[in-house]
């Protein structure tokens, strides 16, 4: 068997005109849309993953402010820099990039943004609604991930709901904004759900897990963790997986969380990285902004 590949650059080329007439809608409709991205420290896949929005938005025609901030940034000067953000009527949306330095505090940092700017979910108030199955945004990566899975199973004709409803998804992953959350997504497709982390890795007990897994989405982090004997033969395997390995000539490449190479024979279909999940989160970071931005007209008006 060879897995079919999961094209995410066709898929996001679909997304991206809806995404346009819907940027184009609020322009006409005179509404502030616009995106800042926060980057603190220099590490090297968030300023990859920052430029690639700066591209996408202005393709798109939404404004994008990129905000670089040195690694010795303290916390209160971020919370500051946070709150004027918050106060922007320029800016719809937020999004704060991680890793942050250890000296800051995640969960302090995103409880300090304002719910209607968080458009990846990560204040306290947002990550509960997603749990709650009412989100007020749908962080970008974890929708992207059902995104591609839905129109898949469309292309190949099959019934989603009934394939969710018979299926085991196991997330390889516990991340505030993608692991967590696709566990969450797929709870209220009413599939099976399994969450496990490195530390099944360690305890040497990780194919046990996965090879039980109809769909397995890997969010971990680590290069090539996930191979073939990892994964049950026609598994439907999505790697989120965005990881700079620096080859003998000494040039850094982005690989994924999956050994495709391995994989590609025992899966029935399959993400490639580059070109899988990573297009789709871009313009669904894009549409979440989009959608702020219109919330936040609906209040003003309201509060008028």
């Amino acid at each position: 068997m060879t897995a079919q590949v999961i094209d995410g650059r066709k898929a996001a080329e679909r997304l991206s005109h809806e995404v346009a007439a819907e940027a184009a809608s609020l322009r006409e409709a005179g509404l502030h849309v616009g995106l800042a991205t926060v980057l603190v420290g220099d590490d090297l896949a968030a300023g990859v993953y920052q430029r690639r929005l700066g591209t996408v938005a202005g393709r798109l025609g939404v404004p994008v402010r990129q905000i670089k901030l040195p690694g010795e940034t303290s916390e209160s000067a971020l919370m500051e820099r946070i709150r004027a953000l918050n106060e922007d009527p320029d800016v719809s949306g937020i999004l704060l990039l991680r890793p942050l330095p250890a000296r800051i505090s995640q969960a302090r940092a995103f409880a300090g943004l304002a719910p209607e700017k968080d458009i990846e979910s990560v204040h306290p108030e947002n990550a509960g609604l997603l749990v709650l199955g009412v989100p007020r945004f749908v962080p970008s990566t974890a929708a992207s991930v059902f995104y591609l899975l839905d129109h898949w199973l469309e292309e190949t004709g099959v019934d989603r709901a009934e394939f969710y409803r018979r299926s085991s998804i196991t997330v390889v992953g516990r991340s505030d904004n993608v692991g967590r959350p696709c566990l969450a997504l797929a709870a209220h497709r009413n599939a099976a759900v399994q969450s496990v982390d490195e530390w099944a890795s360690r305890a040497g007990t990780l194919g046990w897990h996965t090879r039980r897994a109809d769909v397995l989405v890997v969010a971990a982090g680590r290069a090539g963790l996930i191979r073939a004997e990892h994964v049950n033969d026609g598994a439907v395997v999505i790697d989120v997986g965005i990881n700079p390995v620096r080859d003998e000539s000494g040039r850094t490449t982005l690989v994924g969380d999956v050994d495709f190479g391995s994989v590609v024979n025992r899966a029935r279909a399959l993400t490639p990285v580059p070109g899988g999940v990573g297009p789709v989160t871009d313009l669904w970071l894009i549409r979440n902004t989009i959608h702020a931005a219109r919330e936040l007209a609906v209040q003003r008006r309201e509060a008028q």
